[in-house]
């Protein structure tokens, strides 16, 4: 097997399960488990998502993939599917999230229910029913072949304008009673993923969408004064080989960097075609035996190559993109310019994941 791995840790994560639990008390949690649960591979262990009684993915291949797998209970999609995709939705029993009219008029075509959450734009801006569609998408819904078991909003800001989310949150709400009172089915109602678990309070919501703090990382700068997480992940390669260079000779593509003393080099067997991020080049840091090193030219595909002139370590030694401790995943989407939601869940498909516990 390759040396390059992501390793996922179960335990870690049954205890962020355990942290989110304390928060939210007997509400139900519906862990986010879409792309490939924030790349950790989690979701395709089987015996831990059926710890649920419902999960959410983002898109129907992805509730498909989670049925033949054979996870066996409810599968929510979060965004409003397409409506070629219906037959699927139907064959496998798949619950989704609906505001297009559209997709409603094309359910009567199907002798069988679909099960539907209605979602509802508060202020996100991406999908939902705007307030002012409501009726007429009520009167749509009433003609339609849907089963309405819930309801649901997305909370855009809900780690930086409180303001706003509350005045999401009072939306909500109003329109939530009006759904009640006309689809008595309804059994969820949700709006707060990891940002609105943490900083406001549930009301009438009976169901919360965890996602990034299940994988023990904070989403928002206040999460750790919040909830103790325990990191899922590290991201680990190893040395393929070593060399020493002298003043003025360059390391990888570009010349980027260009030697000012004598250095030993270790070229790493990683590159950003894995999910090593081109923006760490000359910037970042990885961990070897307990150390910092510095990235050193630009990262390649397939590889790249770190300062090793301090340290004691050989061709096979692990090489750490992200320890948790003395280098951390927010450190390196720091550096990266994004949000740690993207430096781990595109870490590539040839990276094997490696459960370690």
């Amino acid at each position: 097997m390759r040396r390059t791995c992501l390793e996922v840790s179960r335990e870690a994560f049954r205890k962020n399960v355990s942290e989110i639990k304390k928060l939210v008390n007997d509400t139900e949690i519906m862990p986010v488990v879409k792309a490939n649960a924030y790349g950790t591979y989690l979701n395709k262990d089987i015996s831990l998502m059926n710890e649920f009684n419902m999960v959410a993915v983002a898109i129907v291949d992805e509730a498909i993939q989670l049925r033949k797998l054979g996870y066996e209970k409810d599968i929510f999609v979060l965004n409003q599917p397409y409506i070629e995709e219906i037959e699927d939705i139907i064959s496998n029993n798949i619950i989704v999230g609906v505001s297009s009219i559209d997709f409603l008029k094309k359910t009567k075509e199907y002798d069988k229910k679909i099960r539907v959450h209605v979602e509802l734009e508060t202020g996100m801006g991406r999908t939902g029913v705007l307030d002012s569609n409501l009726g007429e998408f009520i009167n749509n819904l009433k003609a339609s072949n849907a089963l309405v078991e819930g309801v649901y909003t997305h909370l855009s800001s809900a780690d930086i304008d409180y303001e706003f989310t509350n005045k999401q949150i009072e939306l909500f709400n109003k329109n939530v009673c009006i759904l009640k009172e006309e689809f008595p089915t309804i059994k969820y109602v949700h709006c707060a993923a990891s940002n609105g678990i943490l900083n406001f309070d549930l009301g009438i919501c009976n169901l919360v969408r965890p996602g990034l703090i299940l994988y023990g990382y904070p989403s928002c700068k206040s999460a750790i004064e919040k909830i103790r997480l325990e990191p899922v992940l590290k991201f680990r390669s190893s040395i393929s080989f070593i060399k020493e260079i002298n003043v003025g000779d360059a390391v990888s593509y570009g010349r980027s960097f260009v030697a000012d003393r004598k250095m030993v080099v270790a070229t790493v067997g990683c590159g950003y075609a894995d999910g090593v991020m081109r923006k760490l080049s000359n910037k970042g840091f990885v961990s070897v035996n307990g150390r910092r090193c510095k990235i050193l030219g630009n990262v390649c595909m397939d590889s790249f190559m770190i300062d090793i002139s301090d340290v004691d370590c050989k061709v096979g030694d692990f090489v750490y993109l992200f320890d948790n401790e003395i280098v951390t995943l927010n450190e390196v989407s720091d550096i990266c310019e994004t949000i740690n939601y993207e430096v781990i869940s595109t870490i590539s498909d040839r990276v094997p994941r490696k459960f370690i516990d």
